[in-house]
């Protein structure tokens, strides 16, 4: 059965740092791509970035380019995802999503959730002005 599961959001003073692990498990992990997604409240929801380990492909939405970096343990299954300067814009639930088949591969940008078959609980990030 294939699983992901986000963890590590909390509240956080902004210009502060938190790092979210996606962690995932029954699946081989090297095959697949793996995106934050994030949600506020009466927003739509967002790519935030995007690892994958066909090509070692990475995206980031704009909102967090040079702020976020995400990457991987091979070995654990996990994905990272590290935020720093965190504003109170960046406050939501993120969650992880993962399919084998890159979007992009297939005309589709690499932040269209229905692409991802595999979606795990999310986490919530606080982020206090």
């Amino acid at each position: 059965e294939v699983q992901l599961q986000a963890s590590g959001g909390g509240l956080v003073q902004a210009g502060g740092s938190l790092r979210l692990s996606c962690a995932a498990s029954g699946f081989t992990f090297d095959d697949y791509t793996i995106t934050w997604f994030r949600q506020a409240p009466g927003e739509e929801r967002e790519g935030v970035a995007c690892i994958s380990f066909e090509d070692g492909s990475t995206y980031y939405a704009d909102s967090v380019k040079g702020r976020f970096t995400v990457s991987s343990d091979n070995v654990r299954k996990t994905v990272y995802l590290q935020m720093n300067s965190l504003k109170p814009e960046d406050t939501a639930v993120y969650d992880c999503a993962a399919d084998r088949k890159p979007p992009w591969r297939y005309g589709r940008r690499w932040d269209t959730r229905p692409w991802y078959t595999y979606v795990g609980q999310g986490t919530q990030v606080t982020v206090s002005s």
